[in-house]
């Protein structure tokens, strides 16, 4: 009996001491999954990567948020989660050139100064924890410098986490941007950041980058109240910098019989713009905006970037020769809604509506280095809508591509890090079906994280353009039947003509949201080449409008689709599977 019992006494023991460590090899089995590297294989994918000829089936291969391998003889490593890419293409993630993404007006005018992240430093705290001085303005605690005035205002202490609205430019295939405030003449230091991440230091890729300046007069009837006090305030600004640099100088070379000089942080914030360690980013849009911008830099030596360019080609022959790049705004102006009581839009207005998409043709040929900004779109459906209107109008597509990618972390300096897929870089990856200006964006890879993407609820239309159309165009030459193949996005149209009239690309095109549909083409007439506007309005499947061709009546349009292609289009449709 006593046997009996010292043996079931070791069986439980041994019972017990089996089930700790299946218990211990359990747990071990769960921290080494928690602790497995973060590793995809994109297989079958054709790849773009931009830094060489494109792979028309290959395998990217991410661990640990860097892009290991890519090729196209690549294996899948034993250990990666597979991503069936067939029938998508990979490109770089594109990188916003200038944003506010991440930031608010609010935060910004909150944050000023502070010398910690949105909420953090406490109520009333300043930089380094110093109090707020009693009665400053909004924005201006310890500064002998009013809100829009100071350059010290860095985007790594407003930043936040998280927010919502960066699903939108997600959706157009961004990855990462620059981000500083849209307001202010010293706007303050930007930052690259990826558009996702836990915290804010985890979204940052580089900062700081560069200084902003905008041009617009401060609000509230404050000095500087007009551009002459705006660019007053510059230079006055910049000199008292120069100087403040100077009586440092003096003081720690000798300080014996001076008096230590106050410190001032937007000062001290120019002096590596001054000594040109960071460039400049000038908000500069009219011809007159960018000469003035472009003076100022060489007056005080400064490294400018000229940021929204409206008017850039007008300077193309300036910034090619003293090498300033430009980021083109992509946020185009835009045909009114139709009112039976609105005045007529000048002609400048007009023009610059047509001249918008062809700009950024005019800066390749001349040799200006340029990159793509949103310049403050609200409908990211139009981000890339507009890039394919730029190649519409003579961009070639491998350098819109760059203009997205590489461009901009060149001029960023980020080019080591983004902007191309290569071994070693950061995995931000945009991951489309089809192409990036006919296709849509199904997923982003941030910093190697997979990120599921929709394409975003477009106000207006829906699709309702998008298909093939078969139409009979009435003119003094008699009917012509063509061939109009529309691909629309948002309230822009895109696509070709043929048949009678010749064959060409459409340009200028866009629907409005009660069907209004207008557009530009080429055609073939006995008299020769005509440029034709056609205005119309499309009624489920059917078309019809007239055609304006100088020098000839007014002709008239009509025409229809099949019922099973008016789903058809591109982006900003209703969201489909991969």
């Amino acid at each position: 009996m006593q046997i009996t019992r010292m043996l079931t006494a070791a069986a439980l023991v041994c019972a017990a001491g089996a089930a700790s460590a299946s218990q211990a090899l359990a747990q071990i089995g769960v921290q080494r999954e928690r602790n497995a590297p973060a590793v995809y294989a994109i297989t079958n994918a054709r790849i773009v990567p931009v830094a060489g000829p494109a792979i028309e089936k290959g395998t990217v291969v991410v661990r640990d948020g860097v892009i290991s391998a890519v090729g196209a003889t690549v294996q899948p490593p034993i250990d990666a989660r597979i991503v069936d890419g067939t029938g998508l293409t990979v490109y770089p993630g594109v990188i916003d050139a200038n944003s506010s993404l991440g930031l608010t007006e609010q935060q910004t005018l909150a944050n000023a100064g502070r010398g910690g992240r949105a909420g953090g430093g406490g109520a009333g705290a300043g930089r380094g924890g110093v109090p707020v001085q009693q009665g400053a303005p909004a924005g201006a605690p310890n500064s002998l410098h009013p809100v829009g005035l100071q350059p010290e205002l860095a985007v790594v202490d407003i930043l936040h986490a998280g927010d919502d609205a960066l699903a939108g430019p997600q959706s157009a295939g961004i990855t990462s941007a620059l981000t500083a405030p849209a307001t202010g003449i010293f706007r303050g230091l930007s930052a690259v950041v990826n558009l996702a991440g836990a915290t804010p230091e985890a979204m940052i890729v580089k900062a700081p980058v560069a200084e902003h300046i905008g041009f617009t007069p401060l609000r509230g009837g404050g000095y500087p109240g007009s551009l002459l006090g705006v660019f007053s305030s510059l230079r006055q600004m910049l000199l008292d910098a120069q100087h403040y640099a100077a009586e440092q100088a003096a003081y720690a070379k000798n300080p014996r019989g001076m008096r230590r000089p106050e410190p001032d942080p937007s000062l001290e914030a120019l002096q590596p713009v001054l000594a040109r360690q960071i460039p400049v980013v000038l908000a500069a849009s009219s011809q007159r905006e960018i000469e003035r911008a472009l003076d100022l830099a060489k007056e005080f030596n400064l490294r400018p970037i000229i940021a929204g360019g409206e008017e850039a080609d007008r300077v193309a022959a300036r910034l090619k020769a003293e090498n300033v790049p430009v980021l083109l705004s992509l946020n185009f102006p835009r045909r009114p809604q139709a009112s039976a009581d609105a005045d007529p839009e000048p002609l400048r207005v007009l023009r610059a509506r047509v001249d918008a998409p062809k700009l950024a043709a005019k800066l390749q040929q001349a040799g200006v280095k340029f990159a793509f900004e949103d310049g403050g779109l609200t409908n990211w459906s139009d981000f890339l809508g507009n890039v394919a209107r730029s190649v519409d109008n003579g961009l070639s597509a491998d350098q819109a591509v760059r203009a997205l990618t590489l461009m901009p972390a060149e001029i960023l300096g980020v080019s080591d890090r983004l902007g191309t897929i290569e071994t070693g870089k950061v995995a931000n990856l945009a991951v489309v079906r089809g192409d990036l200006f006919t296709g849509h964006v199904t997923q982003v890879f941030i910093d190697g994280a997979p990120i599921e993407v929709h394409p975003p609820t477009v106000a207006g239309a829906g699709s309702i353009a998008s298909g093939t159309w078969t139409l009979t165009v009435t003119l003094d030459e008699g009917e012509k039947p063509v061939t109009l193949s529309l691909q629309q996005t948002g309230d822009q149209l895109r696509g070709t003509i043929q048949g009678s009239l010749g064959s060409g690309q459409i340009s200028n095109g866009s629907i409005g949201s009660d069907g209004d549909v207008q557009f530009t083409a080429s055609v073939t007439m006995a008299s020769g080449t005509e440029e034709a506007r056609f205005s119309g309005t499309v009624n489920g499947n059917v078309m019809r409008g007239t055609v304006a061709i100088v020098g000839h009546p007014q002709g008239t349009f009509i025409g229809t689709k099949p019922e099973s292609g008016s789903g058809g289009g591109r982006r900003g449709r209703p969201p489909r599977g991969r």
